[in-house]
């Protein structure tokens, strides 16, 4: 039974944190969540806008909405959005630092500053997202000048999954990369959205 007096929140959130947003609210009552595409991750400079009409979309028939990106690239601007809209959004830089937690990651990047991170749904979704997504499939000459400053690449893994680690080792030998696996589960996420919520 769904509680009538609890406030209606709505998350809306990057398409590659879905699984995870489901598995950290998805029982909650009152709990609504919205993804946007996963693409973005490639335009971080139309998440801004894309946010604003989601929430201008949704206002009427929520209490509270949360944003579920970290700045995600948008050097502020989400930041923003948020601020004028009255919504919050993930703490951070992006989603790594939330998975990882901020001292963690930290540690990871003053390691290694030349680092490539990815998630599960990264690894999961390289080849498309990456590969096709920078355009490096049509022009291989591409890989040096996005990844030539790189040394490594470190799978922040939120499942303890043989096939995505596989995945993750596939990238980064297509990169030329370092790997690295660090398990991260979800605490990292749901802590966050904790914060933000309270």
């Amino acid at each position: 039974m769904v509680d009538t007096t609890a406030p209606r929140v709505h998350v809306i959130a990057c398409g590659a944190l879905a699984r995870e947003l489901i598995e950290v609210l998805g029982q909650l009552p009152n709990v609504t969540i919205e993804c946007l595409p996963p693409s973005l991750h490639n335009r971080p400079d139309q998440i801004p806008d894309l946010v604003r009409q989601r929430v201008r979309a949704r206002r009427a028939d929520t209490d509270r909405i949360l944003v579920g990106y970290a700045d995600c690239g948008t050097g502020g601007l989400l930041d923003r959005v948020c601020s004028e809209e009255g919504a919050e959004r993930l703490p951070g830089a992006h989603c790594y630092e939330v998975f990882a937690g901020g001292e963690a990651f930290a540690a990871l990047h003053e390691q290694e500053p030349g680092t490539f991170y990815l998630t599960d749904y990264l690894a999961r979704n390289f080849d498309r997202l990456v590969i096709e997504g920078l355009g490096i499939d049509r022009h291989p000459q591409l890989l040096t000048a996005y990844f030539g400053n790189y040394r490594r690449l470190v799978h922040l893994a939120q499942r303890d999954d043989p096939d995505l680690d596989e995945d993750a080792r596939r990238a980064a030998a297509r990169l030329g990369l370092h790997h690295e696996r660090r398990l991260t589960g979800v605490t990292g996420l749901r802590d966050a959205l904790i914060e933000i919520a309270s």
